[in-house]
């Protein structure tokens, strides 16, 4: 093993690349999807390439290849700056990061194939399920076993965050993920089918899809954004009670809210109202949160009119507050008879996934990457700048233009004449959302260029520079 007297930066810089490569790919294949919706030819003959295909792709690739190689990144840097120990072994990091990297390959062979068992954000079949559960088990006993020989004594709140994100996946895959494959029955060794009924088998999903949401997507990024704030402020956060308090109350009420999903289906009733009541109950963490994190900023305002870095952190928590009231919101019965189906929600989920998850991650790789190559700062801080604005504008385009068409799309499908039939056709109401689809593309391309530019950015930061290679403090009380 190397010499213990510095951090292992080598794993967190091969996750921190991979999440730009894995950015960009997500995001192409967003705006290729993004495309066919408003040009249907470009669906093409070859099934491999069809909307159906590629949107799972799209999905995967973003959520757990992007935002995955973000947090495994920021997770393993921060555990061992807060804990002032290395990593506990060099050789299961390596493992964890060509683990999740395989597993990623896979899922871009496997989903244009068609090989998948179509439940959402866990599409992947039964094999690579097993891969998942192996390389989380050893991201797992990594970042535990790092914590328990740090030589701190306190445990940094971001930790906390990363810690519950880590055991609840864990939780959430093995459940959801209960499977049998066919083979066992004379089939194919590629399919298998839930061992979860009917309504029960959407509760188990959407406990999971929703919980993906609140963990994987949500208290995940928390930790990220409780390490980094600060750190780019160069302030303390600001209420370290808050932050207790904010952690508690979000991971005890989250596990409920998955039922408002699943409103007006053959769910039982309570059990859609206790969702929908949980889901109300989480605006008040999610919001304690937010302020914490922008009050952070408390004295320190000005650097936001210098530093683009700091305006991509607080901007994606202007976003997270956005969308967690919006989800609360959505949950409410009367409000999801309007929004339900529709692009609405395609707007509710892209305000978390790019202004919130995405921003959030870019704001803190900009501020890791200099530190994990030995330089002061990015190659071009004006290209962070440019960055800045133009996925800012593009993401506005995107949920606003999504907000329009999908309240467009609820009130059309539910208007009816005199007589009780339709006002208007399901196929008047797809060619009335052309022109919003048209946005939403405008909106994913200026997205995808500003990956481009972030990546350009770093191959500068990076291209001549040393690894560096931080020495531990000697001691640490």
């Amino acid at each position: 093993m190397q010499n213990q007297q510095t951090y292992n930066y080598k794993v967190v810089r091969q996750f921190a690349i991979m999440t730009v490569v894995w950015g960009i790919v997500g995001m192409l294949v967003g705006v290729i999807i993004a495309a066919q919706l408003r040009w249907p030819e470009l669906n093409f003959d070859t099934p491999w390439l069809t909307f159906s295909r590629l949107r799972p792709l799209h999905t995967n690739a973003v959520i757990f290849a992007f935002g995955g190689s973000a947090l495994f990144a920021t997770s393993l840097y921060i555990v061992q700056r807060t804990c002032h120990v290395r990593l506990i072994s060099d050789k299961l990091a390596a493992f964890v990061f060509w683990g999740w990297q395989l597993i990623i390959v896979l899922a871009a062979i496997t989903f244009p194939l068609g090989i998948t068992s179509s439940k959402e954000y866990a599409e992947l079949e039964w094999p690579i399920d097993l891969l998942i559960t192996v390389v989380w088990v050893a991201y797992a006993i990594l970042f535990f076993g790092t914590i328990m020989k740090r030589k701190t004594p306190h445990i940094y709140v971001a930790l906390w965050f990363f810690g519950a994100y880590i055991l609840t996946i864990a939780l959430l895959h093995l459940v959801n993920n209960a499977e049998l494959p066919i083979a066992l029955y004379g089939g194919s060794w590629l399919k298998s089918y839930s061992v979860y009924p009917g309504a029960i088998d959407a509760m188990v999903q959407w406990w999971y899809g929703h919980n993906a949401v609140g963990f994987f997507l949500t208290a995940a990024f928390l930790g990220m954004m409780y390490y980094f704030v600060p750190m780019q402020a160069g302030r303390p956060v600001y209420s370290y009670r808050l932050s207790v308090v904010h952690f508690w109350a979000l991971i005890s009420t989250y596990m409920w809210a998955g039922p408002h999903h699943l409103h007006y289906t053959a769910l039982p009733d309570w059990t859609q109202s206790l969702g929908m009541i949980f889901s109300l109950i989480l605006l008040a963490p999610s919001w304690g949160g937010m302020i914490n994190g922008i009050m952070t900023l408390s004295g320190a305002w000005h650097k936001l009119r210098t530093d683009p870095i700091l305006r991509f952190l607080i901007v994606s928590l202007s976003f997270y507050g956005m969308s967690t009231f919006e989800g609360p919101m959505m949950a409410i019965k009367t409000v999801n008879e309007l929004s339900h189906y529709t692009d609405w929600t395609v707007g509710h989920v892209h305000s978390g996934a790019l202004g919130w998850v995405a921003m959030v991650s870019i704001g803190s790789l900009y501020a890791l990457i200099p530190k994990l190559f030995g330089r002061d700062g990015m190659y071009s801080s004006k290209l962070i700048e440019v960055h800045f604005w133009v996925m800012t504008i593009g993401v506005v385009f995107y949920i606003a233009s999504m907000w329009i068409s999908g309240v467009l799309q609820g009130l059309m499908w539910r208007a009816v004449n005199a007589d009780g039939t339709l006002t208007y056709s399901f196929v008047e109401s797809v060619e009335a959302m052309y022109p919003f689809y048209f946005v939403r593309f405008l909106g994913g391309v200026l997205v995808l260029a500003g990956m481009f530019i972030m990546a350009y950015n770093v191959w500068k930061t990076v291209a001549d520079a040393k690894p560096a290679n931080d020495a531990i403090p000697a001691v640490a009380h």
